[in-house]
């Protein structure tokens, strides 16, 4: 149905920087689709970054990364990025991609997602 691959994850030092992206493909995929990033720590819950609309036009990050991440869109190359910069030892974890078909305020709301990438990690270490 609908493929979604991350790519960019690695080891980085405190304060660098990493572009993340994410490959969407497959029939039922679709750029209408609200795209969105999540990651788990080590021994912890998988916690909601943020989203991106369909337009690419309007996204939304969690308070703890504004300011450090930035979600955008090429829908001619079906791929989500998620920029990091200054990045923190507590940013270890790894990142999800993930799609649905929902309505962005419901999507923001819920955080529900259909479907979901196999994850990159991302190691922040001196």
């Amino acid at each position: 149905q609908v493929q979604l691959v991350e790519s960019g994850g690695g080891l980085v030092q405190p304060g660098g920087s990493l572009r993340l992206s994410c490959a969407a493909s497959g029939r039922s995929f679709s750029s209408t689709f609200v795209m969105g990033w999540f990651r788990q720590a080590p021994g912890q819950d998988r916690e909601f970054v943020g989203a991106i609309s369909w337009s690419g036009s309007t996204t939304y990050l969690v308070e703890s990364v504004k300011g450090r991440f930035t979600i955008s869109r090429d829908n001619a190359k079906n791929t989500v990025y998620l920029q990091i910069s200054n990045l923190k030892l507590e940013d270890t974890a790894v990142y999800y991609c993930a799609a649905t078909y929902g309505w962005w305020d419901q999507v923001l709301k819920s955080r529900r997602f259909d479907f979901w990438g196999q994850g990159t990690q991302v190691t922040v270490s001196s």
